[in-house]
């Protein structure tokens, strides 16, 4: 299981959802859940023989130390060294995740690029075409950006009605942090036509979690031990709206 990466803020908002380590404990139990989550969307999506996979969601994810731990040889892309040894299995690089000119063409099974790393390199297109590139025929690249929805609603928060008004005729929408940081978010349509100009086949687009941050902390407030269970009903549940929820979950594959 993924660890809680990080906290939200002292007063529960929507800002809440960005998950910044220097937040504090309102919604922990939701990110104990949600990375619980990640980590099973994770699990059933490796490849179930041993591959050779690029992961450059950075280090709070953890998908590397999963991936590893399943019998996989990861490259993991970081943007420092690593304060630790590896664990067997894990080739850390220091380097550019949104440039992967160090890698040659087809070189790798699959690549994971989890917690929301696409929605921070915010010229996505060429990322994705990176990846694209550094996919064998027929390997499969799993990530995870910000949705439109969480955009919208930051930008609410904030009072940027004028922003908010331009969103919907917006080819390319920018969300500022109240830290300064900016995140670009998508629709599951946008989403799948970044996907699709890279030369990347969409196999599923969705919301990484549909039960909402106020449900599972009310759920879980009441029965402690109840996680697994959340977990279990999120995972059988069908494919549905992909307009809802924060962020947006995908898996896409270079064809053949």
């Amino acid at each position: 299981m993924l660890p809680l990466p990080a906290r939200p803020p002292t007063t529960p908002s929507v800002v809440s959802l960005r998950h910044d380590p220097s937040d504090v404990d309102s919604l922990a139990s939701y990110w104990t859940f949600y990375w619980a989550v990640a980590s099973a969307q994770l699990t059933h999506w490796l490849p179930r023989k041993p591959a050779h996979l690029l992961d450059i969601s950075g280090l709070r994810a953890r998908c590397a130390p999963q991936a590893a731990s399943a019998g996989h040889t990861v490259i993991e892309v970081l943007s420092r060294p690593p304060e630790d040894r590896p664990q067997l299995g894990i080739h850390p690089v220091v380097g550019d995740a949104g440039s992967l000119k160090f890698l040659a063409d087809g070189c790798v099974d699959a690549v994971i690029a989890e917690d929301r790393v696409l929605s921070r390199h915010l010229v996505t297109e060429a990322t994705v075409a990176e990846i694209a590139r550094v996919l064998r025929p027929g390997g499969r690249v799993l990530l995870c950006v910000d949705s439109l929805m969480l955009g919208m609603a930051i930008l609410a928060e904030q009072n940027c009605w004028a922003q908010l008004s331009d969103v919907p005729k917006a080819e390319v929408v920018l969300v500022p942090w109240p830290d300064g940081t900016i995140t670009r978010c998508f629709w599951s349509e946008q989403l799948r036509e970044l996907l699709t100009d890279a030369g990347l086949e969409v196999e599923w687009i969705k919301p990484r979690t549909a039960l909402s941050p106020s449900t599972v902390e009310h759920i879980l407030a009441g029965d402690p031990q109840g996680l697994s269970g959340l977990v279990r009903t999120e995972m059988d549940a069908p494919i549905g709206d992909e307009s809802v929820g924060i962020h947006l979950v995908a898996s896409a594959h270079r064809p053949m």
